[in-house]
């Protein structure tokens, strides 16, 4: 069997994941559903970080654009929050950003949307 990485703490997000979704619904903007996911993240005493920046070195400087992921879980897991309609390449693109300029190796891309709950994992 395959060796899932951080397998027990993907487990516990993604569960909050589907909580909320299955309190909430769809059609909320993402602020509602990050604001959701910190009440719960909090309450499981989950550790987490929300809006955590992170800056580009280049060479022996840092450059002036900087990343804001929208959660760090575990200090190991990035969790990005989509509230649309459709997950695109652009969007597992900008995970991948996060992960080359963190030092985690493991990003969740969730989306909100219509229908269900959409996640997938992203491992660099």
């Amino acid at each position: 069997m395959a060796n899932i990485l951080y397998k027990d703490e993907s487990y516990a997000i993604v569960g909050v994941l589907f909580d909320v979704y299955n309190n909430l619904g769809s059609g909320f903007s993402e602020i509602v559903y990050k604001d959701a996911l910190e009440y719960e993240f909090t309450q499981l005493h989950i550790p987490f970080e929300r809006e955590k920046e992170y800056q580009v070195a280049y060479k022996n400087v840092y450059l002036k654009h900087k990343f804001y992921a929208d959660f760090v879980l575990f200090d190991k897991i990035i969790l990005e929050i989509k509230s649309i309609s459709n997950l695109n390449d652009a969007h597992t693109s900008q995970c991948i950003n996060y992960l080359k300029v963190s030092d985690c190796k493991l990003a969740i891309l969730a989306n909100f949307h219509k229908n269900l709950l959409d996640h997938k994992r992203i491992v660099l």
